[in-house]
């Protein structure tokens, strides 16, 4: 597996690049939050339609979750990368030259209509522009992949480089890495038999915070968050689906999910109490809507991996013990709206709360 080196061990150059990479991170946080939950919260309200809240329970680990696809839903795949893929791994990665952000391939390839012109610094995180492009290209099929700028030598930038990104990798590959590093096998994914291999694969989706179940843009995230191990340099995998509802975030920080959130009146009374701030402060900050008897704030909830995740300090082989949980639910916060970007997020613990 890569060998993600720490801050401190680090070039003075390459600390650079990981202080950017992670103020962009931040940025694209903010983008995908509106795009995934806001942007869809006001599309089933121009309908006239409710809202799918998604319910305390789907949060917990390794629950099933909902089973309804929501066409309103905004739905997305976008793998952000610190350094450059290497182009030996275009066979599992599709990022070919025939699909790259070009103003062409966007046009015969996709066929979209921008928002914005279309120029070749469109493409760069540090364009004014950037997050229409962006926004312009999220709803295709497939992934969109952002990466270090191999065409500037002598200046570390990053570029919505690859749109129709397709994970061609195998399940089977990637349960099989994870089992061999976790030390569950020692050679080969069946070697304890199918029943054994089977559980193997569920807990490869439990260990980026998913159901076994889930397919399409979800399965493609765990996927790829197993491929992108093999990395020297840090990866972010953000995945949102029209069954979810929520914007799940997998990173070297772990599995986080966002959700939009119902709170009623005297919750949020009891929130702004508890935080010592005043209410129209509050509702300016927080709430993406209001009611008349409630409000919709944005709720993250961020995990943390059990030690059954975890390779054994020791390298020594070990039995999959499939009842033991690999994730446990770590921080829980009410998180202010992407444009406020001064105000600090508010602790709540809701998920084991009674529904």
């Amino acid at each position: 597996m890569g060998n993600k080196l720490e801050r401190y061990e680090l070039s003075i150059q390459d600390k650079v690049r990981r202080s950017l990479y992670e103020v962009l991170r931040d940025q694209l946080d903010l983008y995908l939050i509106k795009h995934a939950l806001i942007d869809s919260y006001w599309k089933f309200i121009r309908a006239e339609e409710p809202y799918p809240f998604v319910q305390k329970r789907e949060l917990k680990p390794r629950a099933r979750g909902n089973k309804i696809e929501f066409p309103k839903q905004n739905s997305f795949l976008v793998i952000f990368c610190e350094g450059l893929l290497p182009s030996k791994y275009k066979k599992y990665i599709r990022f070919f030259d025939t699909n790259k952000v070009s103003k062409k391939a966007v046009n015969e390839i996709a066929n979209i209509d921008l928002s914005v012109d279309f120029s070749r610094n469109i493409r760069h995180f540090d364009n004014p522009e950037f997050e229409s492009l962006l926004h312009d290209l999220l709803p295709h099929d497939y992934a969109l992949l952002i990466q270090q700028d191999p065409s500037i030598k002598s200046k570390i930038r990053y570029v919505l480089s690859h749109f129709h990104v397709k994970i061609d990798w195998l399940i089977d590959d990637a349960t099989e890495e994870m089992a061999k590093e976790l030390r569950y096998i020692s050679k080969s994914l069946y070697e304890n038999g199918e029943r054994y291999a089977q559980t193997l694969h569920q807990k490869l989706f439990e260990k980026y915070g998913f159901h076994y179940s889930v397919g399409g843009r979800r399965t493609a995230a765990v996927v790829v968050s197993q491929f992108l191990e093999k990395m020297d340099f840090f990866s972010t995998v953000y995945v949102c689906s029209s069954e979810a509802r929520a914007l799940t975030r997998i990173s070297e920080q772990g599995v986080t999910r966002f959700i939009l959130l119902p709170l009623m009146i005297p919750e949020i009374a009891r929130l702004i109490q508890s935080s010592n701030t005043d209410p129209g402060e509050f509702e300016e900050c927080f709430l993406v809507d209001k009611g008349k008897d409630y409000g919709v704030c944005i709720f993250q909830v961020t995990y943390s991996s059990t030690e059954f995740a975890r390779p054994p300090g020791g390298g020594e082989p070990r039995k999959l013990q499939p009842d033991y949980n690999w994730l446990t639910v770590d921080k829980q916060l009410i998180v202010p709206l992407p444009d406020q970007a001064d105000v600090y997020p508010v602790h709540y613990k809701t998920i084991y709360a009674s529904d």
